[in-house]
């Protein structure tokens, strides 16, 4: 009988949103009538738009006739797709031949560590979205865990809070070989600056590290003197490759798109191109995203397509600033909401999943425990703005007249 993959045992808990749908589910188990609204997992609720599900349906329909059938195609994706990704989102910082497409950027999260292997050692934000160290830990690149420190001997925990305005600490951050950076954060919602990626950059640099940086909400930021891509930055090419996804934007949560940019610029330590072991481990294990999808990644990057992108992301982004305030006005702490979909809620000196727990008890509202990012998260929780305006503005009344008891 095969043994069980060691290091699968040495996760520390259940994966953190099966978690809270457990829970969600064992509300309903005692109250089958209840009417739940989630703020807390970070799907999308509107619909692709129209003009990009055309795209998809006629391209499927075409799957039925000789001239439209099409079998393999380039497992880095198709050309006028990847084109358009540099041209639509890096203004050309980029080519196309360093993007590859793929189905989604937690997919891609999990090939990368199948890249650089069991030996790397990495360091995440804390917190941080769980499939970084989830799937590290999976891979056996983590060591072994101790309970003493509450930490994997070959993971670097960057404290990411208030007090160092949701930024690590470099000075005192070791040396590990993978860097995983996401902004706008998940869960905080807080964005770094372009003084701050150039700190990044410049410390990846004299570590001779790579930067793993997750843009896959790169798209809601506000503010245009914020960067969206870590390309922005001068130098960032020869340290760091980005992850992203049409999730998010383009409600393709469930439709699956996504991509990796690996710079030609960027080497490993004895030079090789880490671009090709990324298509190699591409052409192994994954044959390219569907044909299909693709062709509505195309709509969604068209001008009449992006029209529509740019409403959904105005829309969940104004959610976002309902419930921002609703909690403020609340007396209560919060912190993104502003570039990000994300609100991140401080509840001084209560534990995170007590207050997930509380709130979907009294409130019947799923919001999302911040332990579950990382131990910083203890003592917030988050709120996510993807929702429709009526459930939102339901939502909100449901908060304000438990948290002003």
């Amino acid at each position: 009988m095969a043994t069980r993959n060691k290091n699968i045992a040495k996760l520390q808990a259940g994966y953190l949103f099966p978690e809270i749908n457990r829970r969600k589910n064992a509300l309903l188990e005692k109250e089958p009538n209840a009417n739940i609204i989630s703020l807390g997992i970070g799907d999308t609720t509107e619909p692709i738009p129209e003009f990009v599900a055309k795209a998809i349906a006629d391209a499927a329909i075409g799957m039925a006739t000789l001239d439209g059938y099409s079998g393999y195609g380039s497992g880095l994706g198709m050309t006028e797709l990847r084109e358009k990704i540099t041209e639509r989102l890096y203004n050309g910082r980029i080519g196309a031949d360093e993007v590859c497409v793929s189905d989604g950027a937690k997919c891609d999260c999990g090939r990368l560590q199948v890249l650089f292997g069991a030996d790397a050692t990495i360091a995440v934000q804390d917190p941080a979205y769980p499939v970084y160290v989830d799937g590290s830990v999976i891979i056996g690149a983590t060591g072994e865990y101790s309970a003493e420190n509450k930490n994997f001997k070959n993971i670097a925990y960057m404290p990411c809070k208030p007090e160092n305005n949701f930024f690590p600490d470099l000075a005192n951050t070791p040396k590990t070989d993978l860097i995983y950076f996401c902004s706008p954060n998940n869960p905080t919602g807080a964005t770094a600056s372009k003084e701050q990626l150039e700190e990044l950059v410049a410390f990846a640099k004299k570590n001779k590290s790579i930067i793993i940086f997750d843009s896959a909400y790169a798209t809601f930021i506000q503010d245009p003197n914020t960067p969206k891509s870590i390309f922005e930055i001068e130098g960032a090419k020869e340290v760091a490759m980005e992850v992203s996804s049409f999730s998010k934007p383009a409600g393709f949560t469930g439709v699956r798109l996504g991509w990796t940019v690996v710079p030609k610029e960027l080497k490993f330590e004895d030079g090789s191109s880490v671009l090709t072991d990324w298509k190699r481990i591409m052409s192994t294990v994954f044959n390219g995203a569907s044909n299909i999808i693709q062709k509505g990644g195309i709509a969604c990057l068209e001008d009449e397509g992006w029209s529509v992108v740019e409403e959904r992301i105005s829309f969940y982004m104004e959610n976002a600033r309902l419930i921002r305030e609703a909690l403020q006005e609340l007396g209560i702490t919060v912190y993104g909401g502003d570039n990000a979909p994300y609100i991140w809620a401080h509840f001084p000196g209560k534990n995170s999943w007590d207050v997930f727990e509380d709130i979907l008890e009294s409130c019947h509202v799923v919001s999302t425990p911040g332990a579950g990012f990382g131990a910083t998260g203890n003592e917030f929780v988050r709120f996510s703005a993807f929702g429709h305006r009526d459930n939102v503005l339901e939502a909100i009344e449901r908060l304000k007249k438990k948290l002003q008891e």
